[in-house]
């Protein structure tokens, strides 16, 4: 579809004659995978718990004895032994006929005690809110929790005590504690309205620090520790729904956008049994600072991460809950910034703790004292360390995940607590590519997922650290049989590619299976480029491998590669390179190459040069055809960010500092500003409803398109969210859509060469 006029707005695509364009088998194949569960996953698996410190483990099954319900079923880890330890009768609540639906499930530490957590409802990007019932496995009774008049999917977060006897919740930006023997409720907090909470946290806090459950039981179940967000002053951005009503919807939310208010955020200590809040004495201004993470330390004091707001620096405080003395134990800074400690493990009985830093250059497991003083590194080498998986203190093991030779993999290694010796790689060497593990408490047992990007994945439980098989838990022959009949016999290709002053990238290649060397063909570049993903792995890609693989039969090479700055493993220079210029340096490195690939491979057109991405990856797009219309002809580019200035603080502020004296590094990044340079076909799609990244971006870069006299193409998915998938037939619409804007605007096939 052509724009008729400058800014032309479509809303009314697949009306148009241009969407024939699209071969039929090409359109088929968008519908088959975005609208079918064709190539989905037959086979369910989980959620599973490990029980009885590994000697069992807990899962959900499709219940042979009542239709249309969920057993729990309980395997013995060594023998696969299964017995049903709730059965789908037990869930059914007296006087329905249908059992509970089991989305999430905790089993309190003698077995006797089951939380079910049913009937959810989105807030924002999970479903955080719905109800919970208790079975008592011994009484064989089932009890809603909330009390009698409690409203439907009401209640957040609901955690067993340690002691098994109390249900500590949220309702409606308070918690409380519900009593097992008599269902007495008592409030332990007060003064929630629309800007003041507990228990949980702000947008913010929720999609970039990915803090939602707010609350955290003492190891003695005598005391609740809980974050209190006060929202007073925060920007309040107003979602209008225009299509669920003859009026408009208005939702509000208090987001705030880079350089304005934070909520200030306090931590606090009170009593299970109700009294009044002992708050933690932490350093310095609630609002300029942010509390991430924050975990017991035994039973008298709590651990708490003090971010401040350029986040370059990090105080691990340890505050007394009786008194609310606080200590700082260690700071961490970096010239750049530093991300959250998500691995931080107590050992010797709290004296020590391991944490991660960077501050060699690269990403290593540290030992420390409780007090900070001995700093002691574990993880030796030239390599990060993705994550922290397990740590066996009594055998003096910690394992994680890491990938020394090659980024776009990652594997199971371990390393003894003490620093000694190299590290062991426990992952096969038989298995390129990526593996996931979920370790047993013991570390005796894992699960084990693996696949890479040409093999589905394969789950089975594997004893450690030899990393035997014992069974296969996951046997997908239905999904693996439809995958393997619609894609190519040739595999997905990784390179990597030379863009000069000895600056290499990783990328991935997808070829049409009719694939002629002597020919050219034009190239579709699948771009994220922020530091929040990594789009070059090793691994199985679900819809978007068989999407990408109709695309290329149909006569375009698909590619990804990955700039500096995204979170590789790869050293901390790799990824901090991009501090001050999110999508400057990105656009530079894609751009080189996509040159650097011409130039090498002759079979890849550059005249003939497509690029598109969702989210980061959609401001990515905006920047490569703003930025080097001489590379790029057409970009497709979904959920942007078109001006920094409009995101919210903690993502933002990151990555490019506070506005005030950065503002110029802020001007010179934002796509928006340099919308002049113009010259392709553009395609700009977003959700109306979108609370993450604001419609109000595309329609600021809309007007200033218009501004400049420039050619566009604009598509609104009225109400919807960041993902664009609300809805009947929205996620095979906007496939549909990118697929057709692709044929149309970039001509597939190859073509004889061109001889210079």
């Amino acid at each position: 579809m052509r724009a008729l006029t400058t800014g032309c707005v479509l809303l009314g695509l697949f009306a148009t004659p241009a969407a024939s364009q699209v071969p039929a088998p090409l359109a088929d194949m968008v519908r088959r995978v975005f609208a079918t569960n064709e190539f989905g996953a037959r086979q369910r698996f989980g959620p599973v718990q490990w029980t009885e410190g590994g000697a069992a483990y807990l899962t959900v099954e499709t219940s042979k004895e009542t239709p249309g319900g969920l057993d729990i079923v309980r395997y013995l880890t060594a023998t696969g032994t299964r017995t049903v330890f709730v059965s789908a009768a037990d869930l059914t609540p007296s006087g329905q006929k249908a059992p509970l639906g089991v989305e999430e499930y905790t089993v309190s530490a003698d077995g006797r005690q089951v939380l079910i957590f049913t009937n959810s409802e989105r807030v924002w990007r999970q479903n955080t809110r719905g109800d919970y019932w208790l079975l008592d496995r011994t009484a064989r009774t089932l009890k809603k929790l909330g009390g009698p008049d409690a409203p439907p999917s009401t209640l957040m977060y609901a955690k067993l005590a340690p002691t098994g006897d109390r249900v500590g919740y949220v309702r409606q930006g308070e918690i409380y504690v519900e009593q097992l023997a008599d269902g007495a409720i008592t409030r332990l907090t007060s003064g929630a309205d629309s800007l003041h909470v507990n228990g949980m946290t702000d947008w913010v806090y929720e999609e970039e620090f990915g803090l939602r459950d707010a609350f955290r039981w003492s190891p003695d179940g005598a005391r609740i520790a809980y974050w209190h967000f006060d929202m007073t002053g925060v920007g309040t951005f107003k979602l209008i729904n225009t299509t669920d009503s003859i009026y408009p919807i208005v939702t509000p939310i208090q987001y705030p956008k880079v350089g304005t208010a934070n909520s200030a955020v306090t931590v606090g200590v009170v009593a299970a049994s109700g009294g009044r809040t002992t708050w933690i004495d932490v350093p310095d201004d609630p609002r300029e600072n942010y509390i991430p993470r924050m975990e017991w330390a035994g039973p008298n004091d709590v651990a708490i991460q003090r971010i401040n707001r350029l986040q370059n620096t990090n105080r691990l405080v340890l505050g007394d809950a009786a008194t609310g003395r606080a200590t700082v134990a260690l700071t961490e800074r970096d010239d750049a910034w530093l991300d959250v400690v998500d691995d931080l493990t107590w050992l010797s009985h709290g004296k020590e703790f391991l944490w991660l830093s960077e501050r060699d250059g690269w990403r290593h497991v540290y030992r420390v004292s409780r007090d900070g003083a001995k700093v002691a590194l574990v993880t030796a080498g030239a390599f990060d360390v993705v994550s922290v998986e397990s740590v066996d203190e009594a055998q003096g093991q910690v394992y994680f995940i890491a990938s020394p030779d090659n980024a776009t993999q990652r594997y199971l290694y371990r390393a003894r607590l003490d620093g000694k010796g190299a590290p062991e790689r426990l992952s096969p060497a038989t298995q390129p590519g990526t593996h996931r593990y979920d370790i047993s408490p013991d570390a005796k047992w894992a699960f084990h997922t693996w696949s890479s990007a040409n093999t589905l994945p394969t789950t089975d439980l594997v004893g450690l650290p030899k990393h035997a098989t014992i069974r296969m838990m996951i046997d997908d022959t239905l999904r693996r049989a439809a995958v393997q009949a619609v894609l190519p016999t040739h595999p997905v290709e990784f390179f990597k590619v030379d863009i000069g002053d000895d600056v290499v990238l990783d990328g991935w290649m997808m070829k049409p299976q009719n694939f002629d060397s002597t020919r050219q063909y034009p190239i579709l570049v699948y771009v994220y480029g922020e530091p929040a993903g990594q789009t070059v792995a090793d691994q199985w890609g679900g819809a978007s491998t068989i999407w990408y693989q109709a695309i290329a039969n149909q006569g375009y090479v698909v590619v990804s590669i990955d700039n500096r700055g995204t979170p590789a493993p790869r050293g901390r220079a790799w990824r901090k390179s991009v501090y001050q210029q999110i999508g400057i340096l990105s656009s530079r490195d894609q751009a080189e190459a996509v040159r650097a690939l011409t130039r090498t491979r002759a079979y890849l057109d550059q005249n003939r040069v497509g690029i598109w991405g969702w989210s980061g990856g959609g401001s990515s797009t905006l920047q490569a055809m703003f930025r080097y219309p001489d590379v790029y002809q057409v970009g497709m580019s979904v959920a942007s960010v078109p001006d920094q200035l409009l995101y919210d603080t903690i993502y933002q502020e990151r990555y490019m500092g506070v506005p005030g004296p950065n503002a110029e590094a802020y001007r010179k990044a934002s796509p928006i500003n340099q919308a002049e340079g113009l010259k392709g076909r553009l395609l700009i799609v977003h959700g109306s409803g979108d609370d993450n990244v604001h419609y109000q971006g595309s329609e600021r870069l809309v007007n200033r398109l218009v501004q400049l006299g420039k050619s566009f193409d604009f598509m609104a998915y009225p109400n919807r969210s960041h993902c664009i998938c609300e809805g009947p037939g929205t996620t095979a619409h906007i496939y549909s859509l990118l697929t057709r804007y692709l044929v149309e605007h970039l001509p597939a096939g190859g073509r004889p060469r061109v001889t210079p």
